[in-house]
């Protein structure tokens, strides 16, 4: 007879006793543990697993629920599932395409004609309910690549056929929901009964897919109208139709067969186009004399900024910078967080009087001494570098508080023009697994913290929750405000990062929490067919992350 396992939890330090092949559940209801809203997934020595994962060694266990990325993203892809069940089964020809997040939940593409009316989207929500009160079981099926690629292409599913035989793996796995089979990337919840609150709603052509918030899981989060984020994942996904590659598999097939520059090149060119025509409505609207760009971390604004600095040179006008990082306030009049630390993310870090004073003062013709921001000594100091503007000058301000409409209050609105930078990912992996624009994000730094910063991947991972707390908090709510939104993921880019992430990544050690993110992280690269840097052009946001670039930093 086999000794008993010894699991340690490390939720509340307890140590409990089970048989061999015992499962993560079993052991969960022994640790006495009462997650308020209930387990949906754990870290097996820092290794994300579901909960029907089953233990033949002695492990360290830390159970997680929804108020966790790992644990919402393992109950949102349960929750798809039950989506694109239901769609089967009331549109056995149609097909459902997760696109991407917006308004507080998820955009769906309903294909079955024509636009799905409210009806219809009733009936969903009601097929998904009796989905979700039959708990029916979520099962993983582990099977030889090519024969889980058979099955996919029998079920006409080709998109998840190319993802798993481009991929390059032996063995994979898939899913089963009563009479449905799918692939998902990472864990799923035991049954559908742990689906508590959710919503699917019509939005805009197709449907909206709500699920709960992950700071606050009792609300699905208020719908908030996005127009100008969602025509900008559209337009993207248009191109991906045009130039037929709209998966991962697609990529690695077209890499695979020699076609990497050509995409490159595409996707730059495409970029180059969306420059240029914001600089022509800058310089069509005739009276802007500042530009404002925001966006969060890593994605590239320094480089559009430069990159936009060309094209208005084109069109007849004198781009100049100006740094909101030396408007400052004095260190010791810096705000405080709920941790009595300074909060210099916090848009009243500014010496927003002093600052607006200097802006009313240039917009007027005035010459002005521009202060520099002391970061050793926190404080702001002159040193004689002043500033007129002529008469085809415009000023570019990047900076993660500049669509916040309390930065410029005394700007005249004509004289103002407003640009969000994000790299929203909009390729997929397959019709049902989208790609986080986060993770892109993060990748990006990971690579650039470490080039750049001397910071491991687990210093950039441990610190990016609170840079996506700021986010939320400073750049997010004021995005709608833009009068232009850029996307800076490119089409390729996660091909090319993946050699330049994996060392990296392979550095963190298993026995510090960032190992989960970073395991996980590689095995999301381990999708891509790798495609080498050296097409990139100098000028590339890209190269901001990697090096070579043409501009200055």
């Amino acid at each position: 007879m086999k000794e008993l396992l010894q699991i340690y939890c490390k939720n509340n330090g307890m140590t409990v006793e089970v048989g061999h092949g015992a499962n993560l559940m079993e052991v969960y209801e022994k640790s006495n543990l009462q997650l308020p809203y209930g387990p949906t997934s754990a870290r097996v020595n820092n290794v994300v697993e579901g909960l029907t994962f089953r233990l033949y060694h002695n492990m360290d266990v830390e159970f997680l629920d929804v108020t966790s990325s790992s644990g919402l993203r393992t109950y949102f892809r349960s929750l798809c599932f039950v989506l694109c069940k239901a769609v089967a089964d009331l549109f056995p020809e149609g097909q459902i395409v997760l696109k991407n997040p917006v308004s507080n939940g998820h955009y769906c593409d309903l294909k079955i004609g024509r636009e799905v009316t409210e009806a219809e989207v009733g009936r969903i929500r009601e097929r998904m309910q009796e989905i979700v009160d039959a708990r029916i079981p979520y099962h993983r099926m582990e099977v030889q690549t090519d024969k889980a690629v058979r099955l996919f292409r029998q079920l006409g599913m080709n998109d998840k056929a190319v993802l798993l035989e481009t991929s390059g793996s032996l063995y994979t796995y898939y899913y089963t929901l009563g009479d449905a089979v799918d692939y998902y990337y990472g864990s799923l919840l035991p049954d559908t009964g742990y689906l508590g609150l959710w919503d699917v709603v019509k939005y805009s052509d197709g449907l909206l897919l709500r699920y709960p918030e992950q700071e606050s899981p009792d609300n699905l989060g208020e719908m908030i109208q996005q127009d100008k984020m969602l025509e900008v994942f559209k337009e993207h996904n248009r191109w991906h139709d045009i130039m037929g590659v709209r998966t991962v598999g697609d990529i690695n097939k077209a890499c695979l067969k020699g076609h990497a520059t050509e995409l490159i090149h595409v996707s730059e060119a495409l970029q180059e186009k969306k420059i240029t025509r914001i600089a022509d409505e800058i310089h069509q609207r005739g009276k802007v004399k500042l530009v404002l760009i925001s966006g969060p971390s890593s994605s590239g604004k320094t480089t559009f900024s430069k990159r936009l600095s060309v094209q208005l040179m084109t069109c007849g006008l004198r781009p100049r910078t100006l740094s909101l990082d030396d408007y400052f306030v004095n260190r010791e009049d810096t705000p405080r967080d709920e941790k009595g630390e300074y909060d210099y993310e916090s848009l009243y870090a500014l010496d927003l009087p002093f600052f607006n004073g200097q802006l009313q003062a240039l917009l007027k013709g005035d010459e002005v001494e521009l202060p520099r921001f002391n970061f050793t000594t926190g404080r702001r100091e002159f040193n004689g570098n002043k500033m007129r503007l002529e008469e085809n000058t415009v000023l570019i301000m990047e900076g993660i508080h500049a669509l916040n409409p309390e930065l410029t209050p005394f700007i005249p609105e004509e004289n103002k023009y407003r640009v969000y930078v994000s790299a929203l990912t909009t390729i997929r992996l397959d019709n049902h697994n989208y790609i986080p624009t986060t993770d892109n994000r993060l990748l990006r730094r990971i690579i650039r913290d470490y080039k750049y910063r001397n910071y491991s991947a687990e210093e950039t991972i441990s610190r990016w929750a609170s840079v996506r707390r700021g986010e939320e908090k400073w750049i997010f709510p004021y995005q709608e405000n833009a009068d232009a939104m850029f996307n800076s993921a490119l089409l390729f880019e996660l091909a090319v990062l993946k050699d330049h992430a994996l060392p990296i990544l392979n550095r963190v050690p298993q026995n510090c929490i960032e190992y989960s993110e970073a395991y996980r992280l590689r095995r999301f690269l381990e999708y891509f067919v790798p495609v080498q840097d050296k097409d990139l052009p100098p000028t590339s946001l890209l190269r901001e992350f990697l090096g070579g670039s043409s501009f200055n930093y």
